[in-house]
């Protein structure tokens, strides 16, 4: 009996885990294996050079600096988008008109093209016409920064961006995870006199554990390998003091044409994104308030 049903768990997820290896590992592997050749992507000739472009990378400043760069907008966006995303999912709690309106609209953001949130971005920043210009102008300083053209704001202006984009996103995950707490509990908490603080640091926040341990991970996952905003916004610039991992592959790709150098970028890329979701999963693996998920 139970052989009998090992081998209908194994045929049941049989052709997921054929698509899975087909249209995930079996691409993985090759790209492995094309990051030990020296190879341009134009022709057929390719030298095997082993680990080289692993060992080159060790030594690459600009590579290290655009890994800073995608760990600094994991840190700093990762939190802040977090802390506001719980923040407006509790200001969205209740029925009332306004909140369910708004509800309906807080989406808006996420369902924006990313090409046109870079290009709108963009415009804020721009240092003649935009408004971040015009409203630093009216808070008392007359010559602001050139914001995506000066080397100490630009990261912070991509930063920016990223938050403003994904927020609402993470707000309707929290904002369900708080819907599926029992209202019994809450009703329990006001019996026994506790402040709104103690509300939310003792029952909301801890029974929040799945939601957040999810959400975590989407945000490091998509800090890390964020690509569409800064390429649109900077490009990388100025001076590479936006440059990310994805824009420097690009870079090296398709316009220095070293494939083998960019596919070894993109290995190593996916494995600090695994590294780090797994830290995270490592981390939350166990619920304080009593369960696993």
């Amino acid at each position: 009996m139970r052989r009998g049903g090992a081998w209908f768990r194994f045929w049941f997820l049989a052709p997921a885990l054929g698509l899975y290896g087909l249209l995930f590992l079996w691409p993985v592997l090759q790209a492995f294996f094309m990051s030990l050749y020296n190879w341009s992507g134009l022709s057929d000739d390719r030298e095997f050079i082993g680990l080289k472009n692993f060992q080159d990378l060790a030594k690459d400043k600009i590579f290290v600096g655009a890994l800073t760069h995608n760990v600094t907008i994991f840190a700093v966006s990762g939190l802040v988008v977090i802390l506001i995303a719980v923040l407006v999912a509790h200001l969205l709690q209740g029925n009332s008109r306004l909140t369910r309106a708004l509800r309906a609209t807080y989406l808006l953001p996420h369902m924006v093209s990313m090409v046109i949130v870079a290009v709108m971005w963009r415009f804020i920043f721009n240092p003649t016409l935009g408004p971040a210009t015009t409203i630093a102008k009216a808070l008392g300083n007359p010559n602001p920064p050139a914001w995506l053209g000066d080397s100490s704001t630009a990261l912070g202006c991509v930063m920016i961006a990223f938050i403003w984009y994904g927020f609402c996103f993470y707000s309707m995950l929290f904002a369900a995870g708080i819907k599926s707490i029992p209202e019994e509990i809450y009703e329990a908490c006001d019996l026994d006199g506790a402040k709104p603080w103690t509300r939310f640091s003792k029952i909301t926040w801890p029974l929040l554990w799945s939601i957040k341990r999810m959400t975590l991970t989407h945000v490091a996952i998509a800090t890390m390998n964020i690509f569409a905003l800064v390429q649109l916004m900077t490009a990388g610039g100025p001076n590479r003091s936006s440059e990310v991992m994805l824009t420097y592959l690009y870079e090296t790709g398709f316009s220095n044409s070293d494939f083998g150098y960019a596919t070894a970028l993109a290995t190593v890329n996916l494995v600090v994104v695994m590294l780090v979701a797994g830290v995270i999963n490592l981390i939350y693996r166990r619920n304080p308030s009593g369960g696993d998920s």
